[in-house]
């Protein structure tokens, strides 16, 4: 093997990418660099990947770029494209959050409203963007992953005759031909095919220049590695014709930094930061394993509980690769592993563990605390303690003009409100999501409970001057002798 069959490597191509993503690697310290870097070292070592990159991720700009190779003098940088599988699903979702905040269809349509005779049509397109809409995991024989998409020029060339495994809504079930559905629907909505559709929509607008459905130099070869010697054979990339919305893409990790900066905070060009929160959203019911294992799925993203951290993102593969992208988002901090290998190195787990080396050396440091620019007498007069029944709880103002509950101290109900204008909040998260909170007053406009979802809040414990259902037992409370 030489430099050439590892990356089909244009200098001159190449050159003209550099600067599209500014690494600031000063901006972690040495230590944490290296500790880096010996991630990565060790697991292309043990995993024996014929090459592999990685970036870090903070405040939504590259601050660290890394690259093993089997090759001397031949690393991979930013700008070399890695095939990355089922992230791809996630691009795909993103298209159809937009039909949603678009208007153009509701996450709760079945399929069949918009897209008819599939056979599949009665699964939602919130059950297929999850994974529960029943489906087989695969399409059928033969391996769709490694070969030719005109196998399956039809929808019921993937789907098959029997395409569902379990019934709709009940399980999560990982469905490749889900995401080939969501594809479909996608071109049927927008009359273009999904690739012009990913371009203009999300590609383009985020700067995703060395994203794209086909290898463009300079890229990675694909390879399979001997299990028992240390040997390789090049994977054939096929191009996956139907099943591309499921896997098709190839990317950089410069332009997986940008997209995992933008399924951080959103861009209003593309989707909201409350629609990409969605997607970061657990969406389907777990399998008790899951649950063992502190996984979950949202809208299109795969989130994980780690190292005392919530983690999501995505991971991917397809025969002659692997890609990893992971997020946390309370650390502000991403990571993206790609290796050009059918098996070895679980990129996922080395994304994660560079997330955690940052996160641990370089804590991030919180914002300064500043006091509200303005604030209602009315809602300020709503804050601190609240008992239901016998227990306390606070009410506190957030900085987003919201209010937020919680219990005083340990374990207990939390959420956050968001004003609606007119007086009243709806829960954002928590217990109370989708709840309405009101301040109910007396006839002289003082503030007698609060009601929130039917739950009565009070200053007191059992306030016998509020509407307390069920009464007080009128002796108040009393000792036993």
């Amino acid at each position: 093997m030489d430099a050439v069959t590892l990356i089909e490597f244009d200098a001159e191509r190449s050159a003209r990418w550099t600067g599209l993503m500014t690494t600031s690697q000063e901006e972690l310290l040495p230590s944490t660099r290296r500790a880096l870097l010996h991630r990565i070292a060790t697991a292309q070592a043990e995993g024996r990947a014929p090459s592999m990159a990685a970036v870090v991720v903070r405040g939504g700009e590259a601050v660290w770029h890394g690259a093993r190779t089997s090759v001397d003098g031949h690393g991979p940088d930013e700008n070399v494209q890695y095939r990355i599988g089922s992230i791809t699903k996630t691009f795909t979702a993103v298209l159809v959050l937009r039909l949603r905040d678009e208007g153009v269809l509701d996450l709760g349509d079945p399929l069949e409203k918009h897209l008819p005779d599939t056979g599949a049509g009665e699964a939602t397109i919130a059950e297929l963007l999850a994974h529960t809409g029943g489906l087989a995991a695969e399409s059928p024989a033969p391996w769709w992953e490694r070969t030719p998409g005109s196998l399956r020029p039809e929808l019921a060339d993937v789907l098959g005759k029997q395409p569902h495994r379990h019934p709709v809504g009940r399980r999560h079930h990982y469905s490749n031909p889900g995401y080939t559905l969501l594809g479909a629907l996608v071109e049927e909505l927008r009359g273009a095919p999904w690739e012009e559709a990913l371009r203009h929509e999300v590609l383009e607008p985020l700067g995703l220049h060395r994203t794209s459905s086909r290898p463009q130099e300079p890229h990675a070869g694909g390879w399979a590695v001997h299990p028992w010697a240390d040997v390789m054979l090049p994977e054939p990339a096929e191009d996956l014709g139907r099943m591309a919305p499921a896997g098709q893409l190839w990317s950089t990790t410069g332009d997986l930094a940008r997209f995992a900066a933008f399924l951080t905070k959103g861009d209003d060009r593309v989707l909201s930061a409350r629609s990409v929160l969605e997607m970061r959203t657990p969406a389907a019911p777990p399998e008790a394993e899951e649950v063992v294992a502190g996984t979950a799925y949202g809208l299109g993203m795969q989130i994980q509980h780690r190292d005392g951290r919530i983690l999501v993102g995505h991971s991917g593969s397809l025969p002659g690769f692997l890609a990893g992208l992971v997020i946390s988002v309370e650390d502000d901090l991403a990571s993206v592993v790609l290796a050009n290998c059918t098996s070895g190195p679980l990129v996922t787990t080395v994304a994660a563990d560079l997330v955690r080396i940052v996160a641990e050396a370089e804590p991030r440091v919180p914002e300064p605390w500043r006091p509200l620019p303005e604030v209602d007498a009315s809602v300020l007069e709503l804050a601190g303690p609240w008992y239901w029944g016998t227990q306390a709880s606070a009410l506190r103002l957030t900085v987003d003009g919201g209010v937020s509950i919680g219990p005083l101290s340990g374990n207990g109900r939390r959420s956050r409100f968001q004003a609606n204008g007119d007086g009243t909040w709806t829960g954002l998260d928590g217990y109370y999501a989708g709840e309405l909170l009101r301040a109910v007053r007396r006839p002289d406009e003082s503030v007698s409970h609060l009601d929130l979802g039917s739950f009565v809040f009070t200053r007191r414990p059992y306030d016998e001057g509020a509407s307390v259902p069920g009464g007080v037992d009128p002796e108040g409370w009393r000792g036993v002798r």
